[in-house]
C-alpha cells in the first residue's frame, strides 16, 4: 500500500516571521524588496496551508491583503502634480515594521541562548561573580527579572502616541558608554526603568537591553533589588573600573561592535 502523500511546511509565529524568512533565504535587499515575487511566495505559502485544512490566522491574511494593496499601489504610475515628500515608497512602512521585527528576533534569541548557557552550562557559577558587589539588604537580578520589566516598559512605550521625527541610530557601544557615564557621574544605583525610558524610540531601547546585558556579561555592572517585585537598579560591579581602564577602553569597544 503507497504512503500517503505528504506535504511539510515550516510554521512560522506570524506573518512578519514569514516575510523575513522569504527575504532573507533568498537573499533579497530588505529595502527594496521585490513586492510582487514576495507576494506570490507568501500567497503560496498560505494557498499551502489551505489544502492541509489548517486554519489561516486573521494577522496573516491581513498582511496578504497589505502586500496586494502595496503591489497595485507600485503599479500605478505616479502622480506629476505631487512634491517629492509625498511620493514616498509604498513599501517603506513594512519595510520599517520587518526591521524592527528582526532587531526584536535577534534581542529574543540572545537572551534564549544566554538562558540555555546558564542553565546548561554554568551549572555551579562562582557566586561572587553576583553577589560580590550587592550591598546587605539588596537582591541580585536575575534575568527572568530583566526580560519582564523590559517587556513592561515596552507595553507601555506601545499606550503612548508619539509624533517623532527622524531619530540617528545608536549602537551598542554607544549605549554603554551612557550607562557608563551615568555610573561615573556619582548614582550610586541606575534606575533600569529610568534608563530604557530614556530612549528615543523602541529599536533603542533593544540596544538598551543588548548593551545593558554586555556590561553584565563583563563583570562591568550588577542588576540588584532592594526587595521582590522592586525597581532593578544597575551598580557598579567590583570589575567595574579594570574593564573600562584605560583611554583606549571605550575604544575597543566601539570596534567590536562595527
Amino acid at each position: 500500500m503507497a504512503s500517503p502523500y505528504r506535504i511539510n511546511l515550516p510554521v512560522y509565529e506570524g506573518p512578519l516571521d514569514l516575510l523575513l524568512d522569504l527575504i532573507r533565504k533568498q537573499e533579497m535587499d530588505i529595502h527594496n524588496i521585490p513586492i510582487a515575487k514576495v507576494t506570490e511566495q507568501y500567497l503560496d505559502y498560505l494557498h499551502g496551508i489551505e489544502k492541509l485544512d489548517i486554519d489561516v490566522s486573521a494577522d496573516f491574511i491581513y498582511m496578504a491583503a497589505t502586500l496586494i494593496h502595496i503591489k497595485s499601489k507600485m503599479l500605478l504610475p505616479a502622480d506629476p502634480l505631487a512634491g517629492p515628500e509625498d511620493q514616498q515608497d509604498p513599501r517603506d512602512e513594512l519595510v520599517h515594521r520587518l526591521l524592527e521585527h528582526e532587531k526584536f528576533k535577534n534581542a529574543a534569541q540572545l537572551l534564549y541562548q544566554k538562558q540555555q548557557i546558564e542553565d546548561h552550562v554554568w551549572s555551579r557559577p562562582d557566586r561572587e561573580l553576583y553577589t560580590g558587589d550587592a550591598i546587605e539588604g539588596e537582591m541580585v537580578v536575575s534575568l527572568v527579572d530583566l526580560v519582564k520589566t523590559f517587556q513592561e516598559i515596552l507595553e507601555r512605550r506601545k499606550e503612548v502616541t508619539k509624533f517623532s521625527l527622524h531619530h540617528d541610530t545608536v549602537t551598542i557601544a554607544q549605549m554603554m558608554d551612557r550607562l557608563r557615564q551615568r555610573l561615573l557621574a556619582g548614582e550610586d544605583a541606575v534606575s533600569l526603568v529610568d534608563f530604557f525610558e530614556t530612549c528615543e524610540t523602541r529599536n533603542a531601547m533593544i540596544v538598551a537591553l543588548l548593551a545593558v546585558l554586555e556590561m553584565v556579561r563583563m563583570q562591568a555592572v550588577i542588576l540588584v533589588q532592594s526587595e521582590l517585585f522592586s525597581d532593578i537598579r544597575v551598580r557598579k560591579h567590583k570589575m567595574f573600573d579594570a574593564v573600562f581602564a584605560g583611554p583606549e577602553a571605550m575604544s575597543k569597544i566601539e570596534e567590536q561592535y562595527l
